[in-house]
């Protein structure tokens, strides 16, 4: 096995553009170990640290900057706020994924005519018309409760 691999194996071996790697490495997100003339070489340990900045930004779904702290984090308490405040914020979306898709799949399965003629989305239209024109919260909610069906 090599001690040192070149930007462009490294790129080709985890399915980067050179571009790309070269961004990581403005970023932070991995460093060479040297160059060879021109070229800029990576040992396994800078492959492992771009291994890990891939886990956390492709694997984790977070945004460079989110890698690059995780990344950087000394403390296990640093890293476990971020991943926590991520991982919170990913569950919340996926609520409201789940939510729009139950509406999605309500509004698929609704053979009126006119979308205000169906009893679910025109009683929820209705009252969030009314809500509006009176100043209120709108608090009912397009889906049934759990357990009562559509």
């Amino acid at each position: 096995m090599k001690d040192l691999y070149s930007i462009s194996e490294v790129a080709e071996a985890f399915g980067l553009t050179v571009a790309a790697l070269r961004f990581y490495e403005e970023r932070g997100l991995v460093r060479h170990s040297e160059r060879r003339g021109r070229v800029r070489q990576y040992s396994r340990d800078d492959l492992a640290r771009l291994a890990y900045a891939q886990l956390w930004h492709e694997d984790g779904l977070l945004t460079l900057t989110e890698t690059s702290a995780i990344v950087d984090s000394e403390k296990v308490a640093d890293r476990l706020g971020l991943i926590t405040a991520q991982r919170d914020a990913m569950l919340e979306r996926i609520e409201k994924l789940d939510r729009a898709v139950s509406v999605l799949t309500h509004m698929l399965g609704c053979r009126t005519d006119k979308a205000l003629d169906c009893p679910m989305t025109g009683a929820y239209i209705r009252g969030r018309v009314d809500a509006a024109l009176s100043g209120t919260p709108h608090t009912t909610d397009f889906l049934p409760p759990p357990g009562r069906g559509e």
